[in-house]
Order: C-alpha cells, then sequence, then structure tokens
C-alpha cells in the first residue's frame, strides 16, 4: 500500500502527507500520556465537603465519610503524592533509558514496522491502566509495572518520526517547518487533556481506554501508509551507511524491502553497517544540548503531570476543570514553538535563541497570587518554556545528525536524535518525582525547583551561545586571513 500510495503522489505532495501523517502519529503518543495527570486528582479526593454535608444533616447519625473515603486505593493514603510521583517516575525512568537503545534499535529496523510495533503496545498498556478501574485493580505493583512497560515501548515513537520527517525534509527553513510540526506535543497534550477529562469523573478507566484505542488505530494507519524517506531510483547500488556504534554488519536485502528500507530499488543491496557511539557524542553541541534538554524537559514534564493535580488544590476546581484550563500551558507552547524556529532560521543561531527565552522564561515559573494572573501567566510559561524544548528535539536534533562528520548518513539522525532526548528524558523523569516530593512541603518549593532547573539550562549554552556571537563578529577577507572585529 505504501509503494501504491507513492506511485499514486508526486514527491511534493508525498512530502506533504508525511509532514501531516507523522504529525498526527505523534499526537496521539502525547495525547496517550496525558491521562494520567488528568486522573491524579480522582484517584486521590479530598471528601472533607461530603463529610461536612453529612454532618450538618444529620448529627445523630455516625461519621461514615473520612477525607479519603473516596479516593482510589492504594492511592487514598497520606503520602499519595509520593505514590503519584512514584507512578510518573516509574514511566519517564524507563522511557529515558529505552530512549538510548531505540535509536540504535529502530537505526536497524524498517521504521514503519518499528513504529506500528511501538504504538500498538503503547495503545496496549494505556488501556490496561484503564482496566485497573474497570476490574477494581487496586495493588500498586500492577500500574508501576504497566508504567513501565508503557515507558519503554514509547520510545519507539520520536527517534522514528524524527528520523522521518529529516528525510523528507532538508536544511532548508528547518526551524519554521520543524517548530510547525514539533506542535504536535502541544496538541496532543491538549487533546489528551479534553479527552481524560471528560469521563475522569464518572468514569477514569474510560480516560485511558480510548486514548489507547487512538494510538493503537493510528499504529494502523502507520502501517497502511508511511514511507520513511523520498523513493530514489537506482539500477545498480552499493550503499556505506556511516559508522555510529562499534559493531560491523553486513545484510543483504530483497529490492522490495530494500526500498521501504532505506529508499534504494535494485536486485540486490549489501549495506556495510559500521556503528561507532562515540562519533555522535564528538559532534560539537550534542553534550550541551542534550545537557540542556534535561533540564528544559524537566521544567516541562513537571508541568505536563502536575499541574491539573495543584490548579484542582490551589483554585479548588474539580478535574475536567482543572484539565481544561491545563491546556494554556500547551496552547503557548505551539506558538512558543514556532516563534523559536523562526527566529533560529532567522538569525541562524539555535543556542542564542534557545538561551535568550530560558532567561525569559525564569521569572514566569513562578507561583502566582491571584487565579487570573496565573492562567495569563501559563500561557506566557508554556511559550518560553516549551520553545526551547521544540527546537532541542526538533531543527537542533535534525541539524547534529545531519552533520557533516556523519558523511550523509541519515540513519545516524535517529540515534543523534536518541541520545539528545534520552538524556532530556533523564530531567523528564526527575522532575515530576522532585514534584512528588517537593510538594509535600508546599507547592512553592515546587517553583523554586523549576526556577532553578530553568537557570541551568541557560548556563549549558552559554559555551556555545559565546560561540556563535563571536563567529558573527568573524569577517573573512578576501585574502582569506580571518580578522575580528
Amino acid at each position: 500500500l505504501p509503494l501504491l500510495l507513492l506511485s499514486v503522489l508526486s514527491p511534493c505532495r508525498y512530502r506533504a502527507f508525511t509532514f501531516g501523517l507523522t504529525f498526527l502519529l505523534y499526537t496521539s503518543f502525547h495525547l496517550s500520556r496525558k491521562p494520567i495527570s488528568i486522573v491524579k486528582s480522582e484517584l486521590h479526593k479530598n471528601c472533607s465537603a461530603l463529610h461536612e454535608l453529612s454532618t450538618a444533616g444529620s448529627r445523630q447519625l455516625p461519621n461514615l465519610h473520612t477525607e479519603t473515603d473516596c479516593s482510589w486505593k492504594p492511592f487514598d493514603k497520606s503520602n499519595y503524592k509520593q505514590l503519584l510521583g512514584a507512578m510518573d517516575y516509574s514511566f519517564l525512568c524507563a522511557y529515558a533509558v529505552g530512549m538510548y537503545l531505540s535509536g540504535i534499535i529502530g537505526e536497524r529496523l524498517p521504521i514503519r514496522l518499528y513504529l506500528t510495533f511501538g504504538m500498538l503496545m503503547s495503545g496496549l498498556f494505556t488501556c490496561l491502566f484503564g482496566l485497573g478501574r474497570i476490574y477494581n485493580i487496586h495493588n500498586l505493583s500492577f500500574y508501576i509495572f504497566v508504567q513501565v512497560a508503557n515507558g519503554l515501548v514509547q520510545t519507539t515513537g520520536w527517534p522514528s518520526v524524527v528520523t522521518c520527517i529529516g528525510n523528507w525534509f532538508g536544511k532548508g527553513r528547518r526551524g519554521l517547518i520543524m517548530g510547525i510540526w514539533n506542535s504536535h506535543t502541544s496538541v496532543g497534550n491538549i487533546l489528551g487533556s479534553l479527552i481524560a477529562g471528560y469521563w475522569v469523573s464518572s468514569n477514569w478507566g474510560l480516560s485511558f481506554i480510548v486514548p489507547g484505542l487512538v494510538i493503537a488505530a493510528m499504529g494502523v494507519v502507520c502501517f497502511l501508509f508511511l514511507i520513511e524517506r523520498e523513493y530514489c531510483s537506482v539500477t545498480g547500488c552499493e550503499i556505506k551507511i556511516t559508522p555510529t556504534l562499534n559493531l560491523s554488519l553486513t545484510v543483504t536485502l530483497k529490492p522490495k524491502i530494500a526500498f521501504l528500507l532505506v529508499g534504494k530499488c535494485c536486485r540486490s543491496l549489501h549495506v556495510r553497517i559500521v556503528l561507532y557511539a562515540s562519533l555522535s557524542f564528538s559532534i560539537q553541541g550534542v553534550i550541551e544540548f542534550s545537557l540542556c534538554l534535561l533540564f528544559a524537559k524537566l521544567v516541562s514534564y513537571t508541568f505536563l503531570f502536575w499541574l491539573p493535580l495543584y490548579i484542582t488544590k490551589a483554585a479548588h476546581l474539580d478535574a475536567k476543570k482543572a484539565g481544561e484550563l491545563s491546556t494554556l500551558f500547551d496552547v503557548g507552547g505551539i506558538v512558543g514553538g514556532i516563534l523559536a524556529g523562526v527566529i533560529s532560521d532567522k538569525l541562524g543561531k539555535r543556542a542564542t535563541t534557545c538561551a535568550v527565552m530560558l532567561l525569559l522564561a525564569a521569572p514566569t515559573v513562578s507561583q502566582s497570587l491571584s487565579l487570573g494572573l496565573a492562567l495569563c501567566m501559563l500561557l506566557v510559561c508554556g511559550g518560553l518554556v516549551n520553545g526551547p524544548y521544540a527546537l532541542i528535539t526538533t531543527a537542533v536534533s535534525a541539524d547534529l545528525g545531519t552533520h557533516k562528520s556523519l558523511k550523509g548518513n541519515s540513519r545516524a539522525l535517529s540515534t543523534v536524535t536518541a541520545i539528545i532526548d534520552g538524556t532530556g528524558s533523564v530531567g523528564a523523569a526527575i522532575g515530576p518525582l522532585l514534584a512528588g516530593v517537593l510538594s509535600s512541603r508546599g507547592w512553592n518549593q515546587v517553583f523554586y525547583m523549576l526556577m532553578a532547573a530553568d537557570f541551568l539550562a541557560l548556563m549549558l549554552l552559554l559555551r556555545l551561545v559565546t560561540k556563535e556571537l563571536t563567529s558573527a563578529n568573524v569577517v573573512k577577507p578576501r585574502s582569506g586571513s580571518t580578522t575580528v572585529e
């Protein structure tokens, strides 16, 4: 079916189709991650209002309600924030560890099949979490296992879609294209919040089952329609894949499989893979951007997993309303991601763009006194926090993954992307865990942590920013010598 579709559509039209398809595919990934943050306030509910009502109605009757009798075991205990934080940590820690392996595995398998498998399994484990509500499962180990398994299989998504979009689009206006494309993260969060919020009060199990079915269905769409790179007709060929890991391997592929895998059609294809992991790390900027993303993701994912619960507790709103208001952060993220891409394209300075946005973001990552001001700041904060995050995970990763030292090996893009996003996922795992611990001492402690993380992300980019600004002042005269203004 992918071959038939490509024969009908021109490469230009299929490029646009691939843009939209990969956008929807990764939207479904984030759509399936969001329900846990919406359901948290339902897993532990404060029933003191119900207790007061029953007491006022009949003082003779014994008190049948406690503050936690309508919470979902085992999250009905006083340490529920730590338990919820442990669930976040189990998912994100598995995601961080799996991301490093995912890029390496993704280089050796057809992206279409690899991504399809990951999406189907993600749908399965997302649905399993919701089935815990339907079948009254109160074992914490069950939910931890589901989160770990889901975190591992979801690592198939990001390296695959970034590699695919990088193969179809060149470097021209990459920041703008990637900025628009990366809005799938925020769109997925918004849709996930709305879908989960619709059922959270009546049957929170459906808040997981419906997104699980959505991502599984998109996995089938991926299998039917995705082609990982632009077709190139070749009568005879021998392709050398640039090293990214300490391993030598020779693979012989049949023509049809070879077409789907690397886009080169010939009678037999001998692919010699000599991979060196150190090569990816040696590319200038990989380490700095990876560590910067660690702290940027720490901030972003803390908002992703804890913002609805914070709004519920601070503004005394129900879970559905809190979920709807939390989407303001993601709306700002859409604008911020596109704006970061446009500015970095105009200036040609990725690190400087990220640094300025991180500097401006620090004051917005704070606890406001009034709800109205807090909601306005959510829009601004979402744009300034997610802007650098989006730029690093897309345009910067694609730039580094197509570095000249890789000699045109676009499949190495998967490894570079996995290294950067995997390091960032370590921060994504640490942030929600720390939020669960610190929130028990007051939400102010959480916001102090977020501001510190934002500042550290900025500091890690200073060397690259200095280099970009210095290179802008370098003038090359006709003689070939270099002078600095």
